[in-house]
């Protein structure tokens, strides 16, 4: 794991150590009011044995804005980027076969210091570490989602355009009882009208219907999904219609295909959606538009594909 310590604005010089516990002041920022911010991200491993990792430069901004919301200072581009390279690098040997999986890497930025009054803390620790995963859920089998109606993800004015760890906790009680009814996960409405589409619980949603492929608009409670951003370039170049948009649930209705997409998810196709007491099928399967997008994204991220965006990064 990589740590990296930052008091006055400044961060030190990080380092390399065994992954392990981590000591806390019991007045931390973050133990005691949620001061911190983390990222997800991927290191794959190509066909001739290079890694390389997916777009680090836009999970470093991203931290950045989440920082900034936060009251956090953050680390530089390139500090994250290297702090990323090395973590990776340090676990290599955890990075599955070509095919089999990836090494999903979570950078944390954590108010460590300890602060009793609600202040921001006076120093902070940037952490990351790594884990090797396969499928977020179980092969490519399609979702089956519940709209949740009576909790909410985030409201206008708070925080749920960044990756605050604050955001993740309120949402275990919908996904429980979605899970103990069936469902795969929970889409949520907007808080205020209980009509829109916002996004699942970690992942963000996007409905196709004839050549138009439409995803609820990031306005401060969506969050700014990096393989959202990338899977509306790879469908503007496959010719279809991207909006951007309030997305009223009774569109559903009409939808030819739903699917969420996310670092962990990548483009996970949504077989049904239940509303109300209602279930809505979408189509899936091999012929799908959504299989046709996670096809293009997973073979640039492998290197089966060529990558003439400039997204993938090789880990020397």
């Amino acid at each position: 794991m990589y740590t990296m310590k930052c008091s006055n604005d400044y961060f030190e010089k990080g380092r390399l150590s065994r992954y392990g516990k981590i000591e806390l002041s019991p007045s931390s920022g973050v133990l005691n009011y949620g001061q911190g911010l983390f990222e997800g991200m991927k290191a794959y491993r190509k066909e001739d044995g290079q890694l390389v990792l997916f777009r680090p430069d836009q999970n470093a901004i991203r931290l950045q804005t989440g920082a900034e919301r936060m009251c956090m200072p953050s680390p530089s581009i390139d500090q994250f980027i290297d702090a990323v390279k090395q973590t990776a690098l340090a676990n290599k040997r955890w990075v599955p076969p070509p095919g089999k999986g990836s090494l999903y890497i979570r950078p944390l930025l954590v108010g460590s210091g300890p602060i009793l009054g609600l202040a921001p803390a006076p120093e902070y620790t940037f952490l990351v570490f790594a884990s090797p995963v396969g499928n977020y859920f179980k092969g490519l089998a399609p979702l089956n989602l519940y709209v949740e109606d009576e909790f909410h993800r985030a409201t206008p004015g708070g925080a749920g355009g960044v990756k605050a760890i604050s955001n993740y906790a309120p949402v275990l009680k919908a996904i429980s009882r979605a899970k103990n009814r069936g469902f795969s996960d929970v889409l949520y409405l907007d808080s205020v009208n209980k009509k829109n589409l916002e996004e699942v619980s970690s992942c963000n949603i996007f409905i196709l219907k004839g050549n138009i492929i439409s995803t609820p608009a990031t306005s401060g409670t969506i969050l700014a999904g990096i393989t959202r951003k990338s899977i509306i370039e790879i469908a503007s170049d496959c010719g279809f219609q991207v909006e951007e948009r309030a997305i009223p649930v009774d569109e559903l209705l009409e939808a030819d295909e739903v699917f969420c997409t996310g670092t962990a998810v990548v483009v996970a196709p949504v077989g049904s959606i239940t509303y109300r007491g209602k279930r809505i099928e979408f189509k899936t399967g091999a012929q799908s538009v959504s299989r046709e997008l996670y096809s293009t994204l997973v073979g640039i991220q492998t290197g089966l594909i060529k990558d003439n965006k400039g997204w993938t990064v090789e880990i020397n």
